[in-house]
């Protein structure tokens, strides 16, 4: 199990890689080795410096409480032997982590007292005969009943609704591993299962939960595209899988999470590079006028 504060990248392909991202890359290098320093005259100093902060004081107004997590904040903290976690967010329906295995390492049976949705970013999971590998999705239902799962090569996992960090309540969930009775169903959407539907240019989805008014799915934007602002009828959850976007000013990477809390806006969106994320979110509202 590595030490590093930041978890290794996704196995997810990223779009920005390959012999395109290089060239492009090459390019930038070249052009900015030519770019001569420009002097600012004196007296233009104060009103540049002014404007700018204007621009800085008013996109932190329309960003008002937007969470971004990045890859190399917080603290990874160990649970057992071979596991250890990252909290990204703490919420009234369980916290959202990510997870790291090491080869061989195992978590107990347990039944959860939350919905509970995860995303195997990395490596592979065991879950008794079935096999997670990079890019399934599985869920469980609140009162649900896992088996022991595993961990053959290791892996590293993005769960939310989960009870870890709370001591009491993962007891209970232990506890309540031991009762007989499996609960309701379990629902596994494997990589390749589903259907991709266009929803917007250049933007596909595939639908994966749905928990009431919410709705759990794969978002995936072709480079270049562009979604129009919207607010938020209950909060979006977000981890970027690969690739990357914007969220207004807010550029959100692969293995970065965002949270956009009920009543929140979001600017346009639009990803340079393309990119692909897992939403949760409520109902899309219209945005207010700026």
């Amino acid at each position: 199990m590595s030490t590093d504060s930041t978890p290794p990248a996704s196995d997810f392909p990223d779009e920005s890689s390959g012999d395109d991202g290089r060239a492009e890359r090459e390019i930038n290098r070249l052009i900015l080795e030519s770019l001569a320093p420009m002097e600012v005259p004196p007296a233009h100093r104060a009103s540049l410096r002014g404007r700018l902060m204007a621009r800085v004081g008013e996109s932190q107004r329309r960003h008002a409480g937007l969470v971004t997590v990045r890859a190399g904040d917080g603290a990874w903290r160990n649970i057992k032997a071979g596991v250890r976690a990252k909290t990204l967010r703490e919420g009234p329906a369980g916290a959202s982590v990510l997870i790291e295995l090491a080869p061989g390492a195992a978590l107990p049976v347990h039944r959860h007292r939350h919905l509970e949705e995860g995303i195997v970013l990395q490596g592979g999971l065991q879950l008794g005969d079935l096999e997670l590998g990079p890019g399934d999705y599985h869920v469980s239902p609140a009162g649900s009943r896992h088996g022991r799962i595993s961990s053959r090569q290791g892996g590293i996992a993005y769960l939310r609704g989960t009870s870890l960090g709370h001591a009491a309540a993962v007891l209970a969930e232990l506890v309540g591993g031991l009762v007989p009775g499996d609960g309701p169903a379990l629902h596994t959407v494997l990589a390749g299962d589903g259907a991709w539907e266009t929803i917007a240019d250049g933007a596909e989805q595939k639908l994966l939960w749905r928990d009431g008014n919410f709705v759990s799915r794969f978002i995936r934007l072709a480079r270049g595209t562009r979604l129009p602002p919207h607010a938020h009828d209950g909060e979006e959850e977000c981890i970027m899988l690969a690739g990357e976007a914007f969220f207004g000013d807010i550029l959100v990477r692969a293995g970065e999470f965002h949270l956009a809390p009920h009543g929140s806006v979001h600017l346009e969106t639009f990803s340079e590079t393309g990119g692909m994320a897992f939403l949760r979110s409520g109902n899309y509202l219209p945005a207010p006028a700026a």
